[in-house]
């Protein structure tokens, strides 16, 4: 049965960035794990980030709250609102990676580009505009540690709130889905998607915008990947509110879907090629406790 539960955020205590960063640096003296154990249970939390100036701070205090054992890597996709240089000026913390795009590329490529910093054992797609509550991380995380299953998505409440638009555009997208792969799942667009990072490595994405979500769906069940479902929180917002998916977006995730199922495998499959990166970076900070990375 899928619940619904708004998320909280005002009622994270507030926090600067600079005692984000203070509190990390507190666990420096703490000895340094092997790579397989610090990395094992692990989760990569990838955020995508365009032009959030308003949300960065409360997003941030939202992730670092999740009681998962995990790291962040925030890629800024050409930001123009001042998000990088609040971005830029975040003192360094542990776990946390920063990464820029020279220019904006879109959320898939944003995701393209964290996924080679990610070392986690699980990685996770975070959106950046408090539409999706951090809290449920715990639950999406459950069936991958219990071995149940390689992938999880978590599944949005049918509220109204929505809009007409997206709700049936969700719904189109998610029926073809099942018609063309008989995945049985009941939310493909959600952002909440998490994979064991052995498994996501595997496959060699070419999206841009926002078809991520239609192309590693397709991918998965050409892979014979069952996707597990979790119901989660979601507090929608327009357009007007800064939602950035638009009509175009839902034509390429129907081709998306289409393309793929007729695509032979051998295609997609990763190879050496995928080993340059594809988008140009003019910043990169790792974390505290790694000096360089990547």
């Amino acid at each position: 049965m899928v619940y619904a539960r708004i998320p909280q955020f005002s009622g994270f205590r507030v926090i600067s960035m600079a005692s984000l960063g203070s509190s990390a640096r507190s666990n420096r003296t703490s000895p340094a794990l092997p790579a397989k154990e610090r990395w094992a249970g692990c989760v990569s939390v990838i955020v995508p980030v365009y032009n959030e100036i308003a949300h960065v701070d409360k997003l941030l205090q939202a992730i670092h709250a999740s009681p998962v054992k995990k790291e962040i890597i925030i890629v800024d996709d050409g930001s123009t609102d001042g998000t990088r240089e609040k971005l830029q000026d975040m003192p360094r913390a542990n776990g946390v990676t920063v990464v820029f795009h020279k220019s904006n590329c879109g959320k898939g490529a944003a995701i393209r580009t964290a996924l080679r910093y990610a070392r986690g054992e699980y990685i996770l797609i975070q959106d950046s505009d408090l539409e999706y509550d951090p809290q449920d991380y715990p639950a999406l995380l459950r069936p991958l540690e219990r071995r149940e299953t390689n992938v999880v998505y978590g599944v949005r409440p049918d509220l109204p709130e929505r809009g007409l638009r997206f709700f049936l555009g969700a719904k189109l997208l998610t029926h073809l889905t099942n018609l063309l792969y008989s995945a049985g799942i009941h939310d493909e667009a959600t952002c909440y998607k998490v994979f064991r990072r052995s498994l996501i490595s595997q496959i060699s994405l070419e999206c841009r915008r926002f078809e991520f979500c239609p192309e590693v769906t397709a991918k998965l069940c050409r892979m014979g990947e069952k996707i597990a479902e979790v119901p989660i929180a979601y507090a929608p917002r327009s357009a007007g509110e800064g939602k950035k998916i638009r009509h175009a977006d839902g034509w390429l995730a129907i081709w998306t879907l289409l393309r793929y199922r007729f695509t032979r495998r051998a295609r997609w499959a990763k190879s050496d090629r995928d080993a340059d990166a594809p988008f140009a970076v003019s910043f990169c900070r790792g974390p505290a406790e790694v000096k360089n990375i990547r």
